[in-house]
């Protein structure tokens, strides 16, 4: 599958929100100049231009996301990647565990 165009601008859209954080402050604290960091993450968000992958780890880095999120266009598998991702190391290993453990059972 093609990924969308759109999908990393919706995503770093909606991680930026949830981030609480404008285009102004996230741009420059993903290392873009200040005087171009609004208009530059605008054009991001409404895909006119595609950040590289280095811009989208440097943004991903500063939204507390792992970079994978910005790619993924299931928006299911997006919350979970979000979620899963706040979640304690513990609580990670766990909810591997079960899938795993979901896996086994559906194949019995």
């Amino acid at each position: 599958m093609i990924l969308s165009l759109h999908t990393v601008a919706i995503r770093l859209r909606q991680a930026r929100e949830r981030a609480g954080l404008s285009q102004k402050k996230l741009g420059i604290l993903a290392g873009i100049d200040e005087f171009s960091a609004s208009p530059r993450i605008n054009q991001y968000e409404r895909g006119k231009h595609v950040p590289d992958v280095y811009m989208v780890e440097r943004l991903a880095r500063v939204l507390r996301i792992p970079a994978i999120y910005m790619y993924c266009e299931n928006e299911i598998m997006a919350e979970i990647i979000l979620e899963f991702n706040d979640l304690s190391e513990e609580a990670q290993v766990s909810i591997l565990q079960y899938a795993v453990g979901m896996r086994e059972d559906k194949g019995s």
